[in-house]
């Protein structure tokens, strides 16, 4: 069994939901997101300097984009901010009851984003892919909880959670996919989280295609081996740990977002926070979005 890394607080304080950190390479900063308190978060490592910014909606998932600023997974669909700060919408779709949730950019620069309604109702999100021109088609219909997304060193697999099934799933992904790019077949379980040991929420692959995943209500994150088997739990000193990623400019330091919704702050004081894993692997670079 490998030796458990430390954990320490990289941002004390409360998100509500704290969710979906990436390192942004280009600017050597991690983003992530306060999704229901509508703000995006950025934190250098290297002073620990920190900022946030508010949102016009709910804001499920913001990543870097190639030529500068964020695309952002929103209440009503996929936006932009470009390196001035400037908004516009991308692809817009106004369902009511319905907001954006976890998202990911994939090898080749699309957007996969995911979808689900605030009362949870099964099957009433989705996750569709985007690309750079706004062009979207629904990969996966009748989603409840949209949430971790990845893929292999190679990109031959998509990782995946629908949260509530209490499953990892895996996809193939074809050497020469069709002209939309969703093409993704051959669904499985990767790995079944027990009851009572937390929900699969956001997740990251490392170097050597190990899947490490947070359990929302479980308080740990876990780390499973290309195979499938569990080989890593660290607790951490919160009970929703929603997501995590490599970042740091060697990509070795694993960064874990939580939220303090449901938490009680005098038992859980670093509910909310941003926790980081320092050396606790070796992270893949993730791609930029293609818009």
């Amino acid at each position: 069994m490998p030796e458990r890394p430390a954990v320490a607080v990289a941002v004390r304080t409360q998100a509500w939901l704290g969710e979906g950190p990436t390192w942004d390479s280009a600017r050597q900063r991690l983003v992530w997101v306060d999704i229901l308190n509508s703000r995006v978060h950025t934190f250098d490592p290297s002073d620990g300097a920190s900022t946030v910014m508010s949102t016009e909606q709910h804001v499920g998932a913001a990543k870097p984009r190639a030529g500068g600023g964020l695309v952002v997974n929103l209440r009503d669909g996929i936006g932009l901010y470009g390196p001035d700060g400037a908004f516009s919408w991308l692809h817009r779709e106004v369902v009511p009851g319905r907001r954006g949730n976890d998202a990911a950019v994939a090898p080749d620069g699309a957007l996969w984003a995911g979808t689900m309604t605030y009362g949870e109702q099964a099957g009433g999100g989705d996750l569709k892919r985007v690309t750079g021109d706004g062009a979207a088609v629904t990969v996966l219909p009748e989603v409840t909880v949209s949430n971790g997304i990845g893929w292999s060193p190679d990109g031959s697999l998509m990782y995946y959670n629908d949260t509530p099934t209490r499953r990892i799933d895996v996809f193939d992904v074809p050497a020469e996919p069709g002209a939309a790019g969703s093409d993704v077949s051959g669904r499985r379980a990767f790995a079944e989280i027990e009851e009572g040991a937390g929900y699969p929420d956001g997740l990251t692959v490392d170097a050597d295609g190990c899947v490490w995943v947070a359990l929302w209500d479980g308080g740990a994150v876990r780390r499973y081996t290309p195979d499938g088997r569990l080989d890593l739990t660290v607790e951490v000193p919160v009970p929703r740990p929603t997501a995590c990623a490599f970042g740091g400019p060697d990509l070795r330091d694993l960064y874990v977002t939580t939220a303090s919704a449901g938490a009680n702050p005098a038992a859980n004081p670093l509910a909310g926070s941003l926790l980081v894993l320092p050396g606790a692997g070796q992270g893949l670079p993730q791609p930029a979005f293609e818009g």
